[in-house]
């Protein structure tokens, strides 16, 4: 490969680590790191001595069912659609790609646009985290599809559809890992609609952001502990036996009384009036005026919001991405038998757990109040949360490890000398992963005050410019597609997949074999 008639440089894991240090030292060049807070300490004390005193009083177990309802109907509806795209995935193109745009825009973004169709409905919540989630699961899913153990196919007969082989051979395979993906995307989609009550959904979020704004500590504090038992029993709850059940549940506990208005009538203004470009609306379209307008229109509109925008969120989410990297690499020993020992473990893993069940959105929302306005509460929250997430993976990583018998014995030689070598692989793999989400995150934080895309997003949204907050949404979809095929293609050229491939080597009858191909991305 050549670029400008040069041969490319070969990429190597230190290359590309040290590639993504420098973007990141050339972004704190560029962000606003500054602390606006006269005296920070005192919030943080207020803030730590609510939350060590709860106020169990306050939690709204209604709050607490309606989460759960929000999560449990977005997930299965995601998840349906999204099986029903993995089946076609690796065959078109244009399900490949509604699945990256779904997936692209954050769940706050689905349900800022969501309301002017449905309005502050229940299906306002459900349908902002199905369409994400649902890109989410197509991708997942045709994954796990592309690396299933295919030598079931053999014993089929002769003349079996494609559509057949999948069912009979393919799908008894693969049901577990979905259903084990699927409960897993579940606890996702918790923390989703606690975030989804800061804009006026009635989760546990809404309780929240009341209780943060008149400092009612004990109480915010009382809820969040709720939450993370919530997300700690999950594996209690939420099995394939009790699906069913939480579904019909979650159904009968979808609030009653908001305010949906008429969907059908706002769905036909949506697209045939808010979306269409202002100088659009009433011209003549046979003329060339409107259409230069138009393109003015675009052109300041990417000048003035995109492209500061989209410098700031590249920013952010560039130095999040690199301090996350370094957390994980100091955090994942907590959680590792051979670092932390029998005792440590636990604690290790307890603090961990709480630190990524907690959502980046609502630690950016705490920081803000503490630190003031700027990318530094955002940047924390990013690196806290996400730090622990691949912290976590990283440190299951090393507990599978088999060491040799001249393994270093200090726990410093062993870490740098044996472990972290054989691991760093795997850890760029988390690492390119996170990136694109990362970038999801950091666009949303415009909400927050932080001059992201989310930012520009949020203002068209409030002034009712839809026209324009579209424009910022298909921006910021670009923006993540882009970085989400700038990761594979990491991956790929170092030669590190997110998932192992278990294809099975053995040759299967040859009336199958195009069933086979049929299904490979």
């Amino acid at each position: 490969m050549k670029i400008w008639g040069l041969p490319a440089p070969r990429l190597s894991y230190l290359r590309v680590s040290l590639g993504l240090v420098a973007l990141a030292f050339a972004g704190l060049m560029l962000a606003d790191m500054q602390i606006s807070v006269q005296h920070p300490g005192d919030e943080l004390r207020r803030l730590l001595s609510g939350f060590l005193r709860p106020d169990f009083l306050a939690i709204s177990v209604s709050a607490l069912i309606r989460t759960v309802a929000f999560a449990v109907l977005g997930v299965g509806l995601g998840g349906s659609v999204g099986f029903l795209f993995s089946i076609v995935f690796a065959r078109s193109r244009i399900v490949r790609i509604t699945c990256a745009f779904l997936r692209s825009i954050h769940e706050l973004f689905w349900a800022l646009l969501l309301m002017q169709i449905t309005g502050l409905s229940p299906l306002t919540g459900v349908l902002a985290i199905a369409l994400p989630y649902a890109g989410v699961f197509g991708k997942v899913f045709a994954e796990l599809n592309e690396e299933a153990d295919l030598s079931a196919l053999r014993v089929l007969p002769s003349g079996t559809s494609t559509l057949s082989a999948y069912f009979y051979a393919r799908l008894p395979v693969l049901a577990k890992p979905f259903a084990d993906y699927t409960l897993y995307r579940l606890e996702c989609g918790l923390r989703s609609t606690l975030v989804l009550g800061f804009i006026g959904l009635p989760t546990i979020g809404f309780d929240l952001d009341s209780y943060f704004k008149q400092g009612d500590y004990a109480q915010a504090g009382a809820l969040l502990m709720s939450f993370y038992a919530l997300i700690a029993t999950r594996r209690l709850w939420a099995r394939p036996l009790t699906v069913p059940f939480l579904l019909v549940g979650s159904f009968f506990s979808l609030p009653a009384g908001l305010n949906g208005g008429s969907a059908m009538a706002n769905l036909a203004r949506f697209f045939g009036h808010d979306i269409v470009p202002a100088p659009l609306r009433h011209g003549n379209l046979s003329s060339l005026s409107p259409w230069m307008d138009t393109a003015g229109w675009l052109w300041r509109i990417g000048k003035g919001q995109i492209l500061p925008g989209l410098i700031h969120t590249l920013v952010l989410s560039q130095i999040a991405l690199v301090a996350m990297a370094l957390m994980s690499l100091v955090l994942f020993p907590w959680v590792c038998l051979r670092f932390a020992g029998p005792l440590g473990r636990p604690l290790g893993r307890a603090l961990l757990v709480v630190a990524r069940s907690t959502p980046e959105y609502m630690l950016a929302y705490v920081l803000l109040m503490v630190f003031g306005p700027s990318m530094l509460p955002a940047i924390l929250a990013l690196t806290l949360h996400n730090g622990a997430v691949v912290g976590y993976l990283m440190g299951r990583q090393a507990d599978a490890l088999v060491f040799r018998q001249d393994a270093p014995s200090r726990r410093l030689d062993l870490y740098f000398y044996e472990v972290l070598p054989r691991l760093y692989g795997q850890f760029l793999a988390y690492i390119l992963y996170r990136w694109e989400i990362i970038l999801r995150e950091s666009a949303i934080f415009g909400i927050l005050g932080v001059t992201t895309l989310g930012y520009y997003v949020d203002a068209a949204i409030s002034d009712l410019k839809l026209d324009v907050a579209f424009v910022l949404l298909l921006a910021t979809a670009a923006l993540s597609m882009t970085v989400d095929f700038g990761s594979r293609w990491l991956r790929a050229q170092l030669r590190i997949q997110d998932f192992p491939r278990r294809l099975s080597q053995e040759r299967i009858a040859p009336h199958l074999e195009k069933a086979q191909f049929s299904w490979k991305a």
